[in-house]
């Protein structure tokens, strides 16, 4: 069944769908705060990445309105709250690490498009994202170490993404990177060229969204399964995920289509 983007909106996040339903594209709709995260973001972006599960969804692009991806936390958002308990902020702390897992169990595969400021929550966000399409002129970096915080929640997917020694400079210092550094260090997969991001997006998109929904969701949940296993369990686990997935229609209908110089028609089974 096809994602509902009308029922996943919300004042902040506007939520919309390609019409195969192939390609699902939450934009964080907050400029005056350069798009920070608050709740509402938060929660909007788990319950779009749930509802790619069992869908014709394929690929989930996440980016920010008005040329900003995302600046982080919404330090003004936290500030008028007031005092709040040990728990209450632990529970505040949890949603973006909440977050991660709901990308990492999602069936579609995520890509954040980059463009401007790419800053602490933001860049863990970014960086939890399978594929990172950044515009040439974007900015990454953790600046809340200036105001005496650290990127926590963020730390658990950019250390992935760039290596122990690069993590550690990135967060501890705060210095902001261009896109071209950004991808030299593996935290961006692919810079592209500013004044045709938004067509390179697109392309880059269609691209992973022409592939089988099955092969995507399969191939997703066998890589983080597999990712911290020893070669021998990896080796194991993976010839079971591969024969499973060679009992598959789309595999077939990929086998026929390639055999009869056509495009496959995938059936998601």
């Amino acid at each position: 069944m096809p994602v509902d983007g009308d029922a996943l909106s919300n004042a902040d996040l506007d939520v919309t769908v390609s019409d195969d339903g192939a390609v699902v594209r939450a934009t964080i709709d907050r400029p005056d705060v350069r798009n920070a995260l608050n709740d509402a973001v938060l929660a909007g972006l788990a319950d779009t990445l749930d509802a790619t599960n069992e869908s014709e969804a394929r690929v989930v692009v996440i980016r920010g309105t008005e040329g900003t991806f995302c600046s982080g936390g919404d330090l003004q958002g936290m500030d008028e709250r007031g005092e709040r308990t040990v728990t209450e902020r632990r529970e505040e702390s949890k949603r973006l690490a909440n977050l991660f897992e709901h990308m990492r169990n999602a069936d579609a595969l995520t890509v954040a498009a980059v463009e401007g400021y790419c800053l602490a929550g933001g860049l863990g966000l970014a960086a939890g994202c399978e594929f990172v399409l950044a515009a040439e002129d974007a900015t990454f970096g953790t600046p809340e170490v200036d105001v005496g915080m650290f990127p926590m929640q963020a730390m658990a997917t950019i250390t992935p993404a760039v290596g122990e020694k690069k993590a550690l400079k990135l967060l501890f210092t705060g210095e902001h990177v261009d896109a071209a550094e950004a991808e030299d260090i593996g935290l961006v997969t692919d810079a592209l060229d500013a004044e045709t991001f938004d067509a390179d997006l697109n392309e880059y998109v269609d691209r992973l969204a022409g592939n089988s929904p099955t092969m995507i969701a399969m191939g997703k949940e066998s890589y983080y399964t597999q990712r911290d296993m020893s070669v021998e369990r990896s080796s194991a686990y993976l010839t079971e995920m591969l024969t499973l997935l060679m009992e598959s229609e789309d595999h077939a209908e990929g086998v026929r289509a390639f055999v009869e110089d056509r495009d496959p028609e995938w059936r998601a089974r």
